[in-house]
């Protein structure tokens, strides 16, 4: 029988993401600071001992991976990693979460490598807007992006929008209407408390799922779902559409009771709950005992004894984490 890893709350975890990269292309304004100091890259996991992970996690009973970053597709041969896991047995689900830039060039890659489903930032679809919230994307290339992903057979394409009140809550039904119209999922997030950001003050810009929600349920009638994809979005149905809606409310809604997730950080930190600094350094393993995947393996066990029982974010703008988004993993 395969191991199962269960935390001292009785919750299974199997489901991790992985952090292959804190860099990324964008700087957007709730992930990131605008002039950031990346990692050495001797402090960053060698992609040998991402895979390694992966591989130890999948023993131990995980089936979700996702590949997450900062952008998971500037790292150098990700093609290569992708193929790697995907192959190992036991794995269900694997996908990744990314800006959508460099899906036209690596979307055919993922999809050979194995990997089964995308989910693609897209918080406007107004191209000045876009830029003002990532500083330096272009919304034509994510639009693109898109595209290529659907045109490479990905079985789901999800997007992800983290709403900002005052910034771009007026373009909830828009975004709904585009996923509509390409018959893509949509998840609509609330912005998380990580790091102290200088471009706007949190308090302010505070939007609650219950009020995108409202916003959507004026031109869309909302069914909930029973619906799940391992992660923390909770799914609605409109009568007229495949598309499914998802909110994901670490704040008003909270999802620590059914957690199910572990990250692990480009650093190799496994990092135990989102909102808590509780962790185990997987580094220190893998470069002292090199190869030795059984001591991971056990590392791994005992540290689900440190996951905490829920996260407390606050809405008044207090910043409980200090690392930023890009460097826990999205």
């Amino acid at each position: 029988m395969t191991q199962q890893l269960i935390d001292d709350f009785g919750r299974r975890v199997s489901y991790v993401r992985l952090s292959v990269t804190d860099r990324c292309d964008f700087r957007c304004v709730y992930c990131m600071s605008e002039e950031m100091t990346f990692l050495p890259r001797a402090q960053v996991l060698t992609l040998e001992e991402i895979a390694q992970v992966a591989r130890a996690f999948t023993e131990l009973g995980v089936e979700k991976i996702r590949l997450t970053g900062g952008e998971p597709l500037v790292r150098r041969n990700i093609g290569d990693l992708v193929s790697t896991i995907g192959q190992l047995p036991g794995l269900t689900d694997f996908a990744m979460t990314t800006n959508g830039a460099g899906l036209r060039r690596h979307a055919v890659a993922l999809r050979q490598g194995g990997m089964t489903r995308l989910n693609i930032s897209l918080d406007s679809l107004d191209p000045e807007r876009f830029r003002r919230l990532t500083r330096t994307g272009d919304l034509n290339k994510v639009i693109d992006g898109i595209h290529a992903a659907k045109d490479a057979g990905f079985e789901r394409l999800k997007l992800n929008a983290v709403v900002l009140k005052g910034r771009n809550d007026d373009e909830v039904v828009d975004l709904v209407d585009f996923a509509r119209r390409h018959e893509l999922d949509i998840s609509f997030i609330e912005e998380m408390p990580l790091g102290d950001v200088s471009d706007h003050s949190r308090a302010e810009t505070f939007c609650s799922s219950d009020e995108v929600r409202e916003l959507i349920e004026q031109h869309y009638p909302l069914t909930q779902t029973t619906e799940a994809t391992a992660g923390p979005s909770r799914y609605f149905r409109m009568a007229d559409s495949h598309t499914r809606v998802g909110f994901i409310s670490p704040h008003s809604h909270n999802f620590c009771s059914s957690c199910n997730r572990v990250r692990v950080t480009v650093e190799g930190r496994l990092l135990l709950c989102l909102g808590n600094e509780h962790s185990v350094d997987l580094r220190a393993i893998l470069r002292r005992y090199p190869g030795d995947n059984e001591r991971l393996k056990q590392t791994i066990i005992d540290a689900m004894a440190l996951k905490p029982e829920r996260h407390h974010f606050s809405t008044d703008g207090d910043v409980q984490i200090v690392r930023f988004m890009n460097m826990t993993g999205g």
